[in-house]
């Protein structure tokens, strides 16, 4: 089984009694026996766990303390027959102090003993009235005999488990100015584990939540944070198993709180994603927090291989949401309206900044009555109305052609007319076939030539009139086809300002549609031409319709469908995974699609985004609106020589 650069974790609250040690220890059992059977490599239990966390004065009972090390001992025997790493937590006494520790308990051997470094000891909180802080053991580890083995007692632990790198921080550690997880962090941890006890008051939790999503993104980590609940005693305080799993700042999973029994949650946080983002990350691990030099630190750190991870079949069962529309807001209403609200905004700063830097009071654009041209028009007169300027100074202009159909001709004209721009027609037919018969080119043969010429002619009217008029071509092409190379170089390919250069064709519909709803009005004149551009299939418009003005040249049928292309796109740009790994997860994504098809479109994808880089290699300027631009004075630089034959090969064997 390939795990796909996937490692599943769990977050496990057992009901508990506190200092019934040989009760806590058959909960931890049962719930350890479910999370091996769903194939989880590494299981985490609340601080203290093995005895309880509130138990008070009693953790200076040498009977309560012997108990625990006999359930670790116990847990070992009991691990020889999982294949699920788990940390427990208990309470160790060592030179005559004790330490609230993190055991690591795998295959029959006690691995570790993390101890917690920040003691809590304000508001409700006592913890150094029974314990000793970590500070104590660093940077030198101590090793003592404990649960019938010599074993490393240090917060300073990196415990590697199959491909993950495991480390340890216990509750308050989150908490502080300087957690440890920021040094476990900068020395090599991409999996940080939390055993913590933390409990009920008004406005916690979510300030809790906040704090781990937070600390996993700064980390770029995978947080995997378990805390106490039912049968802690609620003497004074209630603990309500507040239990949740993030990576770099995005919650994958979280239990239900104030249950009357324990929890158990399960996500599978990919590890190939963290490592890409740290590597691409160039702030990452350059110093520690106080200052030094990260690599300085790497040898006070043990590295404690801890055997290979469990084998989980994430094939047939992946415990982690796939977006299939990665660019595309989700979620609720409200959401949506925020990050299209947040882009719009970019792209009019963007053009209306421009617009005043050369005092430039005229934009000029090409309006086909397609999607990608309705957003840069709806952009422009956005910017012109931001900077108090005259709407007739923006030049929207048709030019119709061979595959013009009345539809989109109708709807161009019909939605600047609403817009109250300067509208200009300019039919390109005479000009194009004087074009022809200057090259030899024979009109019936609606090759390439007779599509890119319909296309550089308009860009040469464009050019021409912003040059007349004083004024800026305002491009259109959208990021998904600065990927695929779909446009024709030195046509629709060039502009002045291409204010689309970083929106996806998937999230040009949503952003069209949220401006039609906030900003012009559903009840406009413009409103009901806007939705029928809306519904309009996505087409070049460069060979002529058919009966009744069908459009016969429909985009997705000719490169593949967009909704798979952006997906490519943005799991290759982002996480630079392999082209097995995106198959694999488009398959999860996209299961409405056959596996041939989307390996189809995906070879697609990869032999176009390399064959194509020479047009990327000389885009005009145009602004960065989310985390994937193909600007090669951006986010992406490529050498246009490229060869795609390694992605292509791996492609081949699937």
């Amino acid at each position: 089984m390939k795990d796909f650069g996937f490692f599943r974790v769990a977050a496990a609250s057992p009901s508990v009694k506190p200092s019934d040690v040989a009760y806590n220890l058959e909960q931890i059992a049962i719930m350890t026996d479910k999370a091996d059977a769903d194939g989880v490599s590494l299981l985490v239990f609340p601080e203290l766990s093995v005895t309880g966390y509130t138990c008070a004065d009693l953790f200076g009972q040498d009977l309560l303390l012997r108990a625990a090390e006999q359930a670790v001992e116990s847990l070992k025997t009991k691990s020889l027959a999982w294949q699920t790493a788990v940390l427990v937590g208990v309470p160790v006494p060592f030179a005559g102090r004790l330490y609230n520790c993190a055991a690591l308990i795998k295959a029959g051997r006690l691995y570790g003993l993390v101890p917690k470094t920040y003691l809590p000891n304000y508001n409700e909180f006592y913890e150094g009235r029974w314990f000793s802080s970590a500070r104590d053991l660093m940077p030198e580890p101590a090793t003592l005999f404990y649960a019938g083995e010599d074993v490393i007692l240090s917060p300073l632990q990196v415990f590697q488990i199959g491909r993950a790198r495991v480390a340890v921080e216990i509750c308050e550690d989150l908490w502080t100015p300087l957690p440890p997880s920021s040094y476990h962090a900068l020395n090599g941890a991409d999996v940080i584990a939390n055993l913590s006890a933390s409990n009920e008051v008004l406005l916690k939790h979510a300030y809790r939540k906040d704090l781990i999503a937070n600390q996993s993104a700064r980390t770029v980590s995978a947080y995997v944070y378990s805390s106490c609940g039912f049968g802690e005693s609620t003497q004074d305080l209630v603990y309500a198993a507040s239990s949740v799993i993030c990576e770099n700042g995005a919650i994958l999973a979280e239990n239900e709180r104030f249950k009357i029994e324990g929890s158990l949650i399960e996500a599978d946080v990919d590890l190939d994603k963290l490592e890409a983002l740290r590597r691409k990350q160039s702030t990452f691990g350059s110093v520690s927090p106080d200052g030094v030099s990260n690599t300085d630190l790497r040898t006070i750190y043990s590295i404690v291989d801890a055997g290979k991870a469990a084998d989980t079949d994430f094939d047939a069962c992946l415990l982690r949401y796939v977006e299939p529309l990665p660019f595309v807001p989700g979620g609720n209403p409200a959401e949506l309206d925020s990050r299209a609200r947040e882009i719009t905004s970019i792209q009019v700063a963007g053009l209306a900044t421009r617009l005043s830097h050369i005092n430039c009071k005229t934009a000029v654009i090409g309006v086909s009555g397609g999607l990608d041209s309705t957003l840069a028009l709806l952009i422009t007169v956005m910017a012109f109305d931001k900077l108090g300027l005259d709407r007739r100074g923006v030049y929207g202009i048709t030019m119709p052609g061979f595959g013009t159909t009345g539809r989109t001709y109708n709807n161009a004209i019909g939605l600047m007319n609403a817009l109250g721009i300067s509208v200009q027609e300019i039919p390109i037919g005479n000009a194009v076939m004087q074009h022809f018969q200057d090259i030899g080119q024979d009109p019936d043969n609606h090759d390439v030539t007779y599509e890119n010429s319909q296309a550089r002619e308009r860009t040469q009217i464009l050019m021409d009139l912003a040059n007349k008029l004083n004024g800026l071509v305002v491009g259109t092409g959208d990021l998904s086809e600065l990927a695929l190379g779909w446009a024709t170089y030195n046509g629709d390919h060039m502009s002045m300002y291409a204010v689309n250069a970083g929106v996806p064709k998937t999230l040009v519909r949503y952003l069209v549609k949220w401006a039609t709803e906030n900003y012009f009005g559903r009840d406009s004149e413009a409103s009901a031409i806007l939705s029928d551009i809306i519904d309009t299939p996505i087409s070049p418009e460069l060979v002529p319709a058919g009966k009744d003005g069908e459009i016969l040249q429909k985009t997705e049928d000719l490169v593949g469908p967009y909704e798979l292309h952006d997906f490519f796109l943005y799991n290759f740009f982002r996480f630079g995974y392999t082209p097995e790994k995106i198959f694999f997860l488009a398959k999860k994504a996209h299961g409405t699609y056959p596996q041939a098809v989307i390996l189809k479109w995906e070879k697609t994808f990869f032999r176009r985004f390399f064959t194509q880089q020479f047009k990327r290699s000389c885009i005009p300027d145009g602004p960065k609106v989310g985390s994937v631009v193909l600007s090669p004075r951006g986010d992406w630089r490529m050498p246009s020589d490229a060869s795609s034959r390694l992605w292509l090969s791996e492609l081949e064997k699937l």
